[in-house]
């Protein structure tokens, strides 16, 4: 039988080819949309990650959350310089989150009150994403908007205690099949991971809907 871990990779990897995803990504990466699109699909990130991270310590014991809560993941304070960079010192004053985001802030702050299963399938959807695929971001941002190198604009990306994030991963990934729960639970974490991975998905479409392509 397939571990823990490789069951919700699998299930990752299923939605990520099932298309029905948002252009808004590839748009914003590919040149077609501005700094100003990317500023707001940042500032959406700014209230997922408050989400999960305030609510962490309280989890930080917790015999089935307590070992994914590490600190070197944390993206709230270079979340936050980038959001000073982009909007200006400001930037909390007009701090919005579209209902698709409030949402998913929600079902985080759900499943940190009550369930702590879902919380590590949405920290999983989250973290390991950003891990790996947030470096294309991060290469794409510095050459169209001209950010410093690993700098501010783009320190989201930049996990700086992190030095090796392909033995990170494999870590977390044992930490998943080490995860002491019966298979039913299992299931339903990977259930949450599906919805994580919706409710994401969600908030891109909205952010394709705010910024459309001129025709």
């Amino acid at each position: 039988m397939d571990s823990f871990s490789t069951l919700i990779r699998t299930a990752s990897h299923e939605l990520h080819g099932e298309g029905g995803t948002s252009t808004f990504m590839s748009d914003l990466l590919g040149g077609r949309l501005g700094v100003r699109a990317y500023a707001r699909y940042t500032e959406q990130l700014w209230f997922v990650y408050e989400a999960l991270e305030s609510t962490a310590e309280h989890l930080a014991a917790d015999p089935v959350a307590g070992p994914f809560i590490r600190p070197e993941l944390f993206r709230l304070s270079p979340l936050e310089r980038d959001l000073a960079h982009l909007r200006g010192p400001g930037w909390r004053a007009t701090l919005s989150a579209l209902p698709t985001t409030r949402a998913y802030a929600d079902r985080v702050r759900e499943c940190a009150a009550h369930w702590s299963g879902g919380y590590v399938a949405h920290h999983y959807t989250r973290y390991l994403g950003d891990l790996s695929g947030g470096q294309i971001v991060r290469d794409r941002a510095e050459k169209m908007w001209g950010f410093a190198r690993k700098g501010d604009g783009v320190r989201f990306y930049v996990f700086e205690g992190i030095s090796n994030p392909a033995a990170f991963k494999r870590g977390y990934r044992a930490l998943l099949d080490a995860v002491r729960v019966d298979d039913l639970e299992k299931q339903r974490i990977v259930a949450e991971c599906k919805r994580a991975f919706a409710l994401n998905i969600g908030v891109l479409r909205a952010l394709g809907e705010e910024f459309p392509l001129s025709a």
